[in-house]
């Protein structure tokens, strides 16, 4: 159990039964009263962000979650499918548990699973992804790395704006925090 001093940004702590990450945290005091920390929490299962202020000697349970790696397989439309590279187990994932990481998910590949009492409710994936250009405007000769960006649809079905002189085929990397194209790979 965690005190409320202990209840840091980056800690997973556990509400009703449903797990919850700290994204902020701020102690306080006033005057005569009791000590009480509030904190933003971002729900792990939903994504939902609250504010929850927890009193003096209030006790919180930690949650028990963890990331295992694994492997995106394919999907049906609603449904993705994941393999556990350990023990290789099958499990699914529906696109509104995903959100906006199914536009950098393509075949094979190696992602993190978040596990909650041993059963996956999310993913994460990496920083950066290397996608490949499927559908853009030929690049023309003359055309320079700062003279202008155009759509691209990628091989995730992401559409980012890329340099003029990029074309189909050519492998991009993106930014999967802000969906922006970073360099050419």
């Amino acid at each position: 159990m965690y005190v409320i001093t202990e209840l840091k940004p980056g800690r997973a702590i556990q509400l009703d039964g449903v797990p919850y990450l700290i994204v902020a945290s701020q102690f306080g005091r006033k005057s005569q009263s009791k000590a009480n920390m509030q904190c933003k929490l971002r729900n792990l299962k939903t994504g939902a962000v609250i504010q929850k202020n927890f009193q003096g000697s209030e006790q919180v349970e930690p949650a028990d979650v963890g990331y295992r790696r694994v492997q995106y397989l394919y999907n049906d439309g609603e449904q993705y499918t994941f393999m556990d590279l350990q023990s290789y187990d099958q499990f699914f994932l529906n696109k509104e548990t995903l959100g906006d990481t199914v536009q950098y998910l393509t075949d094979g590949v190696e992602v993190d699973a978040l596990m909650f009492q041993e059963h996956p409710i999310g993913i994460q994936v990496p920083p950066t992804v290397d996608l490949k250009i499927v559908e853009t405007m030929p690049g023309v000769r003359g055309d320079t790395a700062t003279g202008g960006t155009k759509p691209a649809k990628l091989e995730s079905g992401l559409t980012v704006n890329v340099p003029l002189f990029l074309s189909e085929g050519d492998i991009v990397k993106v930014n999967t925090e802000t969906g922006a194209y970073m360099k050419k790979v």
